[in-house]
């Protein structure tokens, strides 16, 4: 393997002969710019929570469920949450342990809104390493381009947009790592990507792409990365056959009935749409690069996966896909400074001319701007996105006439609102405890349009006690027990 390929700077060893390396970025550029980036990112999409949260904009249940699971980390209890059914243990839904770190979190801030705004600075944070060594490899201008098309791209946007999720760690893990290893500081790299592993049980299986992608294409380190694979591979084993299902109140991994007939993975179009998309965030030219492989097992799953949800540039599935399509487009364009491509690549391979360089990075950048008003940041430009809803006063009524500390049924609207002072569970959830209250919204969309129109009588004929009416004020409904008042 030639020196050449592993260099970062200039001045050092694997500089072309005879060719003088271009002047390095100004400091003020390289340090300031990526955190510009990450500030701007973090306001953007921290913001977009706050608009959703004052809108009651619910696309799931999704904020409720991680809201419970970080009160019960905050309280040093097991993440019991309700919301799923009862004495659910959400790691064994998905593996993802990592996420105790939320309980600091809501322990400081007992609020859903705290999760958003920790997803919000996560996404922010994982543009700071990759933009700076694209301002290093591609000079100021396209580095910065390249930094805001990842830091605003359609998979972090679409990601926020469905609220919280446990991959919002996965994203800056993966970005530290790839640009740790874009850098030759493999040792670092593996280590971060070793912690992928407690983020989602999928995610072994590209961390053991990863390490196969190291083992070959770097003799020296061909040990580290055989072990980052077998590791990625053992805990994608240990999770998914048994830690889940021995956690899981059914004994099982839910998701396998997920998953269809390999024969269905190339139909229908919408997994054509997201594979271009993804390609053009990777310039194309990153195709080229073999950590365009670590894509792979996350779309395997989801194209054979009956949910469409798994299937189009929507919801959060891409976001930690867009690090690997940015970090594969830096190596396959190689680094200005050496005029080679990377190790990554091939160490013969010549540097892509300037026409190929500003079209692959403009190609990141209009994937996402071609959708234009379908991108959920879009709607920060209302001069009312941030106005409460019209609504906001009867729904701070109704849950403010629920007791504390008592056990509420509530529809996905409330849901996350509710959690801080009450135990919440969901309407329409397998749970066999009798709730004290049943908190009701006419225009939840988990009704399907049909919402009862006496929910104190829906709540006697589902639970098989009484009910009375609490409070009725703008399609936000309350009724409670006798006992529980």
């Amino acid at each position: 393997m030639s020196a050449a390929v592993s260099t970062e700077g200039a001045g050092v060893p694997g500089i072309r002969p005879g060719n003088a390396s271009p002047a390095p970025a100004p400091e003020a550029v390289r340090g300031g710019v990526p955190l510009a980036i990450a500030a701007a990112a973090t306001a953007v999409y921290g913001l977009l929570g706050v608009q959703q949260w004052r809108s009651f904009a619910s696309r799931s249940w999704d904020l409720g469920i991680f809201s419970e699971l970080a009160k019960a980390y905050s309280e040093l209890r097991a993440p019991i949450v309700p919301i799923k059914g009862d004495g659910v243990n959400l790691l064994g839904d998905h593996f993802h342990p990592l996420l105790v770190l939320l309980g600091p979190v809501w322990a400081v801030w007992p609020s859903g809104l705290a999760l958003l705004w920790t997803q919000a600075l996560l996404f922010g944070l994982s543009a700071i390493p990759l933009t700076r060594l694209a301002i290093d490899r591609l000079g100021p201008g396209l580095g910065t381009l390249a930094g805001l098309a990842y830091a605003f791209s359609f998979g972090l946007q679409s990601a926020a947009d469905v609220q919280f999720h446990e991959i919002a760690f996965a994203v800056p893990l993966m970005a530290f790592s790839l640009t740790a290893l874009l850098r030759g500081r493999i040792v670092p790299a593996l280590v971060l990507a070793a912690l992928l592993v407690f983020v989602k049980e999928d995610l072994g299986l590209t961390v053991a792409v990863l390490g196969a992608v190291v083992a070959l294409r770097r003799r020296e380190h061909r040990v580290h990365g055989a072990v980052l694979a077998a590791w990625g591979l053992g805990w994608f084993v240990l999770s998914t056959f048994v830690i889940l299902p021995l956690l899981n109140t059914a004994g099982q991994y839910d998701y396998t009935g997920n998953l269809g007939s390999p024969l269905d993975v190339f139909f229908p179009a919408d997994k054509w749409m997201t594979v271009g998309m993804l390609l053009l965030a990777a310039g194309v030219v990153g195709a080229r690069s073999p950590l365009i492989w670590l894509m792979l097992p996350t779309l395997a799953w989801r194209f054979t996966g009956t949910v469409e949800f798994y299937w189009t540039w929507y919801w959060h599935y891409n976001a930690i896909l867009v690090p690997i399509a940015l970090a594969a487009l830096l190596d396959a364009l190689g680094d200005r400074r050496t005029g080679r491509a990377t190790a990554w690549l091939t160490a013969d391979a010549p540097r892509p001319g300037g026409l190929v360089r500003t079209t692959a990075v403009a190609a990141t950048a209009a994937v996402t701007l071609v959708l234009g008003s379908q991108m959920p940041i879009a709607a920060l430009a209302r001069p009312d996105a941030l106005a409460h809803s019209p609504r906001w006063d009867a729904a701070q009524a109704a849950v403010a006439a629920i007791p504390d500390g008592t056990v509420v049924a509530s529809d996905i609207t409330l849901m996350a609102y509710l959690v801080p002072d009450h135990d919440v569970q969901w309407t329409h959830g397998p749970n066999t405890r009798v709730p004290d209250c049943v908190l009701v919204d006419q225009a939840a969309f988990s009704w399907s349009g049909n919402p009862p129109a006496d929910p104190a009588q829906w709540a006697a004929d589902t639970y098989q006690v009484a009910y009375q009416p609490l409070l009725d004020e703008n399609g936000f409904q309350v009724s409670c027990r006798t006992e529980a008042l």
